[in-house]
């Protein structure tokens, strides 16, 4: 892989999260009638259905925000990558070697961690500054190892390659 691959890779990263908007959006909508629908009126003190429809609305509109949010960083991320590759830094795609000499492809993103790609036959890992491995790449450069430490457990990857 190399840098070009970036743009696609964004691509794809953007296209899970329109996904993800849409359906927010629709279950926000679905919620939304339900608070207000007639049916969810209180006909004792107890009754709680259009209390606890109005808390689902509102989570739901948090969860369109947040797409909102994450939609906008690739954006803004994809109208300027980084043209110096020379330390781990956001929109970088990064090849990583473990201990056992496994391949493990990243792309540090800004938002949407954990989302898994395939690209050219590898799987790419989105990667975010905020989880331990991103905190633990942040910053370096080619040849340098990353120590993570992740439920007690301590793995160590080698940067063999950033785009």
């Amino acid at each position: 892989m190399n840098s070009s691959h970036k743009l696609q890779i964004i691509d794809l990263i953007l296209d899970d999260l329109q996904q993800a908007y849409h359906g927010a959006m629709h279950a926000a909508d679905q919620a939304h009638s339900a608070a207000t629908d007639d049916q969810s009126v209180a006909e004792t003190q107890y009754d709680t259905l259009a209390i606890e429809a109005a808390y689902l609305a509102h989570g739901q509109s948090q969860r369109v925000a947040e797409c909102l949010a994450d939609i906008n960083a690739y954006d803004k991320l994809k109208a300027a990558l980084p043209k110096s590759l020379d330390e781990i830094v956001l929109g970088c795609l990064i090849h990583l070697l473990d201990e056992d000499d496994n391949d493990k492809w990243i792309f540090f993103g800004p938002a949407a961690g954990g989302i898994k790609l395939k690209l050219e036959n590898h799987e790419v890992v989105v990667v975010t500054p905020s989880s331990p491995l991103g905190e633990a790449l942040l910053g370096l450069t080619l040849g340098e190892e990353a120590e993570v430490h992740i439920g007690g457990k301590v793995v160590f990857y080698e940067v063999e390659a950033i785009y």
